[in-house]
């Protein structure tokens, strides 16, 4: 039997960021956008910062390292927000 469905890709393709939010763009098209406030160092990070991040975890990652940020496509697929007290101290 086969299937011309396509399969499901959540690898990350992009990332982009909005004054309020972050979008990640997937291997298969599809485009998760969160609200930045539920990622604090994202939000308080310079532009610069937002600008530097690489694929991680075999492409189903997202890594910062100026921000020390790491952020998975399965969280971000899920909704999760970042764990209270994450932020950064100021």
């Amino acid at each position: 039997m086969n299937s011309s469905a396509s399969t499901a890709d959540e690898r990350v393709l992009g990332v982009e960021f909005t004054d309020d939010a972050l979008s990640v763009t997937l291997r298969d098209g599809r485009v998760i956008s969160v609200p930045l406030v539920w990622y604090p160092r994202l939000l308080n990070a310079t532009p610069a910062q937002g600008k530097n991040w690489r694929i991680a975890g075999g492409g189903y990652g997202i890594h910062w390292p100026d921000l020390d940020e790491d952020l998975s496509t399965e969280g971000l697929l899920r909704g999760a927000p970042a764990p209270k007290g994450s932020a950064p101290a100021k």
